[in-house]
């Protein structure tokens, strides 16, 4: 590092390390952060570490009862304060990077964890800049510095604005010709205009050949860490309680097919042969699905991946060409089983062919994990009757299950507003998808939806524990299979080989 050259530190927050050190879902690197770091590297003069504050190496178990009771009164305990082993964790890298900024990126649900972060940073030296991005500054806009230790807010897409962030910084320069952007100055809060997307997000880093540069404890992450692809950044579609209009827009950007394969390809050679699709919606059109997916059979033999995708795009022979091209699992957003409710909530789809759909995916033998949620205002109980039933019909491997939940900036939040279920003193801290207190509902009594949804969220633990252990048995059961026909093909082949040495066939 050259002497005096000044230092980003770029961390995500912890959140399921605020409920459990050894969680499932906290050991692969948020792209975010990769593309950020990309994009410092080559176009500053800044020093750029990235730091994974909810990495924790050793993947522990997982049910929705802890999670919703000892969890989160952890979660809560945590947030009260800030003297636990992650806070210390934070805190010691901070002082031992010495940066110039700390840049953290946040969404709605670990924003709390983000604003402690800032605080922690302050209190080791209030020179640093505190520059927040991600989804949620982009949800709520100014609003964001709300927040007294934070210093700027990012909407919308970061890679352009943060190297004009820094390069004004270098040049002692003010900020009120950078797009995208709030800030203070003289003690008030200046929004200014937003920034453009990017045209060509083929332009843009590849994560995995930065991150061995400047992630912290790099050594420490699985290989598979890595292995997650951004094919295109936004959706067409405009669910109430989603906030990707308000981040990426309506209209969807794709990289080309060929740059998708170069970097998967890269992936392989450095030993990956799973990634995730981290995409919205997978594909977006069957147009672009055909192409992606005939360039992976092409160039990328060998390669498995899975993806999350709308039923919409289901049919017998997208499903079919995905299978050939290495797709091994599908995640589908049903969210309900009742019609109106899935109306309401702008899912544009039906049950019924949300069920052809899951149909379609296990004809083809590909994974499929199904998204559920329960609790939307409109809910009935009548309606969540309806979505336990259809969790069962799905007969899909694994049932990812949600709590409702508005996030400030969406439709979802403002409909929540209106029916007085939102108060102004409403603290986002004490939200998420599996958070015990939500409860925003007008048709069912508090305690009889606690009741009901206690009841899913048993039935949720017992499909997966019951799918998840059928699918080790048949896995098990394949192995051993395999095992057999090699060895039966073997003995079968030494026999051969006797009968020629001897002169018999």
């Amino acid at each position: 590092m050259r002497q005096n050259q000044h230092k980003i530190l770029l961390i995500a927050p912890p959140f399921y390390r605020l409920y459990k050190d050894a969680h499932p879902f906290n050991t692969y690197l948020p792209l975010s952060l990769g593309y950020l770091a990309g994009t410092i590297e080559k176009k500053t003069n800044w020093k750029v570490i990235v730091y994974y504050a909810d990495f924790y190496p050793e993947n522990g178990g997982f049910s929705l009862n802890y999670f919703m009771e000892e969890g989160y009164h952890n979660y809560i305990n945590n947030l009260k304060h800030l003297s636990s082993p992650i806070w210390r964790e934070i805190k010691s890298t901070i002082l031992e990077y010495k940066p110039t900024v700390v840049g953290i990126s946040a969404n709605t649900q670990n924003f709390l964890s983000a604003c402690a972060v800032a605080k922690l940073t302050k209190d080791i030296n209030r020179q640093i800049i505190v520059i927040v991005g991600g989804p949620h500054p982009s949800l709520v806009g100014s609003d964001v510095l709300n927040c007294p230790d934070l210093d700027v807010g990012v909407s919308g897409e970061g890679e352009k604005t943060i190297v004009e962030l820094l390069n004004a910084i270098d040049a002692k320069k003010e900020f009120h010709d950078i797009r995208g952007i709030s800030y203070r100055r003289n003690g008030q809060i200046i929004e200014n205009e937003p920034r453009e997307l990017i045209g060509d997000l083929d332009s843009l880093c590849f994560p995995h050949e930065i991150v061995p540069r400047v992630l912290k404890d790099y050594d420490r992450y699985p290989l598979n860490a890595f292995g997650h692809v951004l094919a295109t950044r936004g959706c067409p579609y405009n669910c109430f309680f989603c906030g990707s209009h308000k981040i990426w827009s309506g209209k969807v950007r794709y990289r080309s097919p060929e740059n998708v394969i170069r970097e998967i390809k890269g992936l392989q050679k450095i030993g990956i042969d799973t990634v995730r699709f981290e995409d919205d919606i997978f594909g977006v059109t069957k147009r672009y699905i055909k192409d992606l997916c005939n360039a992976l059979i092409a160039h990328c033999p060998g390669i498995k991946w899975d993806c999350e995708m709308h039923v919409k795009l289901v049919d017998d022979n997208t499903i079919s060409l995905m299978k050939r091209a290495g797709c091994k699992q599908i995640q589908l957003g049903i969210e309900s089983g009742n019609n109106e409710i899935l109306r309401k909530i702008g899912k544009n789809i039906t049950i019924e062919e949300a069920l052809s759909a899951c149909k379609i995916i296990r004809k083809h033998n590909i994974m499929l994990e199904t998204f559920f949620m329960t609790g939307f205002p409109q809910e009935t109980e009548k309606t969540l009757k309806e979505t336990m039933a259809a969790m069962k019909k799905t007969k899909s491997d694994f049932i990812v299950y949600s709590v409702f939940t508005p996030y400030p900036g969406t439709e979802a939040f403002k409909v929540c507003k209106e029916n007085g279920s939102i108060s102004n003193n409403y603290d986002i801290s004490l939200y998420n998808h599996q958070s015990p207190a939500n409860y925003f509902c007008v048709n069912i009594p508090r305690e009889k939806f606690r009741m009901l949804l206690s009841k899913i969220e048993k039935m949720v633990d017992r499909i997966n524990y019951h799918r998840r252990k059928k699918n080790s048995v048949l896995r098990l059961c394949r192995l051993q299979t395999f095992r057999k026909v090699r060895e039966q093909g073997l003995a079968n082949s030494l026999q051969k080989g006797v009968r020629l040495l001897i002169g018999k066939s």
